[in-house]
């Protein structure tokens, strides 16, 4: 902004500036009212910048379970009986000889405890073991295609443990990252069984309505009546212990998805319910478009943002379900590795005093469950983008 000694040039400036001001009001309006329902969503949800971090957060984590080999150091099923139990190696820069341009860790010693006769681990001040990445190490196929023995990090000689050791030696990093794939894609199959069954019969019971609506509104009435956690223990107990576990993952994830589809399927009906006599579906019934046309062409689109919202704070559901039931030992079941599975370690007095990092698999989980809820709230507010929308 600028001015000159003649009045009625700032005058005229003045009011150039007010026209310039006005036509990019105008344009941000006709924007906004012209804007499709999922660039109104779009818009909103980047404003929630907790939910956007979230979001970022979940894709890192499931790009990491995609490659487990490599990101692992080790195989799940390694054992190193010399480092039983052996505490988490604190990462340096460092040391007594001064600083170092490489992150390193110091070797771990057993000592006897003469009075307890406890093991106890000391670091070993003379040893430093370089962290070094895109090492090779144990072979693996990634995706069972690709053989390869290059992971992202390791140690030249010795062993790497960044979240400790079980008792029988094996690495926890290891494993929490192999298990993160069986727990996140859980969430993930069990959501979309879940989607399938609640779309279908949540519109069936919305937009037929009359006997069809009462017989399916009775079924998850009784579904609902029932405690989750017994449910699910009734179901889980009556899968054979013989069972495979690739056959025991899949029928975890049915019954976590034959148990979760109702709560999508109430709200489905209910927004059938609220627009089946809208313009727009009258015109298509008039016009002669099927009823399966209707519901799946018109209907259904027209809320899927909040459709995409109930699904994403249901996958928190899932997760915790499945570890719930395989904490409790009814669920997924060794050699299968998942967050579950390995906090059933910790359910001992020893675990709680002296081994406190077998508990780390449960840091994941409350890390995934708050990032999904916080990103369902983000997109749960951006599917009423009008509003919410600022104009």
């Amino acid at each position: 902004m600028f001015f000159t000694q003649n009045p009625e040039d700032n005058l005229a400036i003045n009011d150039r500036q007010k026209e310039l001001l006005e036509e990019e009001v105008d344009e941000t309006e006709e924007q906004f009212y012209y804007a499709t329902q999922w660039q109104l969503m779009w818009w909103n949800f980047r404003k929630h910048r907790l939910a956007v971090g979230c979001g970022i957060l979940i894709l890192f984590m499931y790009l990491m379970v995609l490659v487990p080999e490599f990101i692992a150091p080790y195989e799940p099923s390694t054992r190193n009986r010399r480092y039983a139990n052996a505490p988490p190696q604190r990462v340096r820069l460092v040391s007594d000889q001064g600083f170092h341009f490489r992150p390193f860790v110091y070797d771990l010693t057993q000592e006897i405890d003469p009075e307890t006769l406890q093991r106890n681990y000391v670091l070993d001040k003379s040893t430093i073991k370089p962290i070094r990445f895109f090492v090779r190490g144990v072979d693996y196929k990634l995706w069972g295609l690709i053989p390869s023995n290059i992971h992202l990090f390791g140690v030249d000689d010795g062993m790497l443990f960044l979240f400790g050791t079980d008792r029988l030696g094996r690495d926890m990093f290891t494993r929490v990252i192999y298990a993160a794939r069986i727990s996140m894609s859980i969430g993930l199959i069990g959501v979309f069984l879940s989607f399938v069954l609640g779309l279908t019969l949540g519109g069936i019971s919305g937009y037929l309505g009359g006997r069809v609506d009462n017989i399916i509104q009775r079924i998850m009435e009784i579904i609902r009546s029932f405690p989750q956690i017994p449910l699910w223990m009734a179901l889980s107990a009556a899968i054979p212990p013989h069972w495979s576990p690739v056959r025991t993952y899949f029928a975890i994830t049915v019954i976590l998805s034959v148990i979760g589809w109702t709560n999508l399927a109430r709200q489905v009906r209910s927004k059938i319910i609220s627009l089946k006599n809208e313009d727009f579906v009258v015109a298509a019934q008039l016009s002669g478009t099927s009823e399966t046309r209707i519901v799946t062409r018109h209907l259904i689109p027209s809320f899927m943002s909040h459709i995409i919202a109930v699904i994403t704070l249901a996958i928190p559901t899932m997760i915790l379900a499945e570890t719930s039931l395989s904490f409790l030992g009814i669920g997924l079941r060794p050699p299968v590795v998942s967050w579950g599975v390995l906090l059933q370690q910790s359910q001992n007095l020893y675990a709680l005093t002296q081994a406190p990092w077998l508990m780390i698999p449960g840091l994941f989980v409350v890390v995934y469950v708050l990032a999904f809820s916080f990103l369902g709230d983000g997109l749960r507010d951006a599917a009423d983008p009008y509003g919410g929308m600022k104009r």
